[in-house]
């Protein structure tokens, strides 16, 4: 049992940091946040182990769990800790998410103004709350699913419904026509849950 708590602690470590830069997590709160998960992780896995079926190593059937608890984790930090909704930094981060062409920035700079004016005007407030949480601040879909006492069917019903009245208020307002934004704004890859 100690083996596998060090091993889940240096795994939450990995998972923690590689993912802190984005949120904005530092210093002590990143062990703290690797050692909870760790520890949760640790008693989700005895509490399942007569479930391992040995069809991958125990140290890959494992780190699914340490995994799944550094992302709720750190979304309940996003909910106790929220950036500013909408923040500038968030818009200004798309582009590369989203691999536009730096060439094309002018373009794209329009249909992110554009973007972010439908999602102000047009979205409801709970449409809203799931698509900045998801496409802004890439909380992930269950960590959402607790925090807002929703489904996973009723989170991607709702950021759907966001993505269709964007596509709408964007080809309203002639950002839809290039084969490009289409793409990149349309084909869901980007927009949905995972």
């Amino acid at each position: 049992m100690a083996r596998l708590h060090e091993l889940l602690v240096r795994i939450a470590r990995g998972e923690v940091r590689r993912r802190a830069p984005r949120l904005q997590i530092t210093g002590p709160e990143l062990d703290d946040l690797a050692y909870q998960a760790a520890a949760d992780a640790l008693l989700a896995i005895t509490a399942k182990l007569g479930q391992f079926r040995g069809e991958s190593r125990f140290t890959t059937w494992a780190y699914k769990f340490v995994i799944f608890e550094v992302s709720a984790k750190i979304g309940r930090h996003f909910w106790r800790n929220p950036a500013v909704p909408l923040d500038a930094g968030d818009w200004d981060r798309l582009p590369d998410r989203f691999g536009f062409d730096p060439a094309r920035e002018a373009e794209w700079r329009d249909l992110l103004a554009a973007l972010r004016r439908a999602v102000d005007q047009e979205l409801t407030p709970r449409q809203r709350q799931v698509f900045v949480a998801i496409v802004l601040h890439g909380v992930p879909l269950d960590t959402l699913v607790l925090e807002l006492d929703s489904s996973r069917n009723a989170i991607y019903k709702t950021l759907s419904g966001a993505r269709r009245k964007l596509r709408a208020a964007l080809a309203a307002n002639g950002h839809m026509g290039d084969d490009t934004s289409r793409s990149s704004w349309t084909a869901g890859q980007h927009w949905t849950a995972s």
